[in-house]
């Protein structure tokens, strides 16, 4: 089991490798760790296309068990904990919204192979 100091860099090492591959892929980072009154979104960002995107990172270490996947820690509690943030920080951000293209909430799972670095692998999900 990962004390909390692991695991928050764990989290961390999965949050900034998903910032890069969104930004590779012609992502605008708008802000991270986005708090509102219901919780907190990792990451909101814009879509090539101009689409708002709400993207949850899940990052897990392979610790040489293939059963676990860093997407299967995401509940439908969570899901719901991040629709209410998000239906927030639209309130709070309007500008932030193209109203073609809305807004969407995103997953990207990450699998973190080992301590080499850019040693990753990432899933992505989109309007999950």
């Amino acid at each position: 089991m990962l004390g909390k100091t692991q695991k928050s860099q764990v989290g961390q090492y999965g949050e900034d490798s998903v910032c890069e591959y969104l930004k590779d892929h012609g992502y605008k980072i708008l802000e991270r760790n986005a708090r509102e009154k219901w919780g907190e979104i990792d990451i909101v960002a814009k879509a090539p296309d101009k689409t708002l995107c709400f993207i949850e990172v899940k990052a897990l270490k392979n610790m040489g068990n293939n059963e676990l996947h860093p997407e299967d820690h995401l509940t439908s509690q969570k899901l719901a904990k991040i629709k209410r943030t998000a239906q927030l920080y639209v309130g709070k951000h309007p500008e932030t919204v193209n109203e073609e293209k809305g807004w969407r909430i995103d997953l990207v799972a990450v699998d973190i192979l080992t301590n080499l670095e850019k040693n990753y692998k990432i899933r992505y999900y989109e309007n999950i």
